[in-house]
């Protein structure tokens, strides 16, 4: 360890593996806080890192994590701040807080509003009782809720499970189904029952990629909101419910007010995100999911907009005066994964929906990368390089099948 880190808490970026995980220890980083950071997969491209002065990989177990952050633990002259960049680090580290407490700056709701917020089915019920709009949402643990949500449900809708598990990840081929048919979602429900405890099925509400709404909040002990920044999505993919491909910082008030009456309710501390959607038809926002106690990808937009949204968090739990840009000035700041908005751009493009001049607008502007950095290129290479292996293998089972097919035939 160095000098300067010696006198200084490190950050732990847990969950590095994910990009939210690379952006978090880059920005951090580019602050002048020693990182140190922990992965389940060491081997993903994220981690090719040069910003983290170690990596550490998690050890087998469920309670793999906590361990690894108690073995740490000793070697930490100062407590270190945690950065959970997962929901599945967060409530592992939010039900073991007593054993973390005393060596770590848990910046995290009490465990009640954690459990409330993170687990869909309370969060809805919540929700309806403060009066917040959210999509009609049904949540199916067996066919008897099929078929209730299939007769009282208008389609399309969206199917996903309450809180992404790892069997689905690995199963899913994108984070969340849009379901055209009741047929369709009988079909797709008996493909996926499986891959998760329970699902939901929420109504579809009306809207291009740019309806979708964001605010990103630091909330300090005292339940006060510290920083806030509004966002939107401009693409995402896969098209229509996948996750954001470039987005860009805006003006929304309703979804701003609306965010921190949410947070402010249960006397909320840490990091929040809330996603809302505006209907096209009826301008109304509705909420279609918050992210508790972490990082986001658009919490790089913040920084790109001169908003130190994670610094902050960093500065108020070692108790170090608070950085000078914690006000949104609603300039034109963006982010951007290229690799996916590339590719949504030409969905686009064949669709008739973006021009190549509007494509080309839609890009000026100050951007914060989610992979590519000048300074620290190796995951940008990394994934690349990784994307062209995968469509070279498929490429190759598809003429191995044509090859069996002919073979058969002949």
């Amino acid at each position: 360890m160095n000098a300067q880190s010696k006198q200084q808490p490190y950050a732990i970026v847990i969950g590095l593996e994910s990009i939210v995980g690379l952006q978090t220890a880059r920005i951090l980083a580019a602050h002048g806080v020693p990182i140190i950071a922990i992965t389940d997969d060491p081997r993903a491209y994220c981690c090719r890192t040069n910003v983290c002065e170690r990596i550490i990989t998690t050890p087998d177990g469920d309670d793999g994590l906590i361990r690894a952050l108690e073995d740490l633990a000793p070697e930490m002259s100062a407590s270190p701040v945690l950065y959970p960049c997962t929901d599945m680090t967060v409530l592992q580290i939010s039900r073991y807080r007593e054993r973390l407490e005393d060596c770590y700056h848990v910046l995290l709701p009490a465990p009640d509003v954690v459990e409330t917020l993170m687990d869909k089915v309370n969060f809805y019920e919540y929700a309806e009782k403060q009066g917040l709009s959210i999509p009609k949402t049904f949540f199916l643990r067996g066919r008897e809720d099929v078929e209730r949500a299939a007769e009282q449900l208008s389609f399309p809708c969206i199917l996903k499970p309450p809180t992404k598990t790892s069997e689905w990840l690995s199963k899913a081929k994108v984070g969340v189904y849009k379901i055209a048919t009741a047929d369709e979602f009988r079909e797709l429900y008996d493909i996926c029952e499986g891959w998760a405890e329970t699902l939901m099925i929420q109504e579809w509400i009306d809207g291009s990629d740019g309806n979708l709404f964001s605010c990103n909040c630091y909330f300090n002990a005292d339940s006060e909101p510290i920083v806030s920044f509004i966002a939107r999505k401009v693409r995402q993919w896969p098209p229509e419910a996948g996750t954001s491909s470039l987005g860009e910082e805006c003006r929304n008030d309703f979804v701003l007010e609306e965010s921190l009456r949410l947070f402010r309710g249960i006397s909320y501390q840490g990091l929040g995100y809330v996603e809302f959607k505006r209907d096209e038809r009826t301008g109304e926002h509705y909420i279609i999911e918050p992210n508790i106690g972490r990082p986001t990808g658009r919490s790089a937009i913040a920084e790109a907009g001169g908003v130190e949204l994670l610094y902050a968090m960093y500065c108020d739990a070692i108790g170090w005066p608070l950085p000078s840009g914690l006000e949104q000035k609603y300039g034109n700041a963006k982010w951007i994964y290229w690799r996916r908005d590339f590719q949504a751009a030409l969905f686009y493009w064949r669709r008739g929906d973006l021009s190549l001049k509007e494509w080309w607008q839609s890009l000026r502007g100050k951007k914060r990368c989610a992979v590519f950095s000048w300074t620290d290129p190796v995951p940008f290479f990394a994934d690349l390089i990784r994307v062209l292996g995968l469509l070279l293998s498929g490429r190759k089972q598809k003429g191995a099948s044509r090859s069996a097919a002919t073979i058969s035939a002949e």
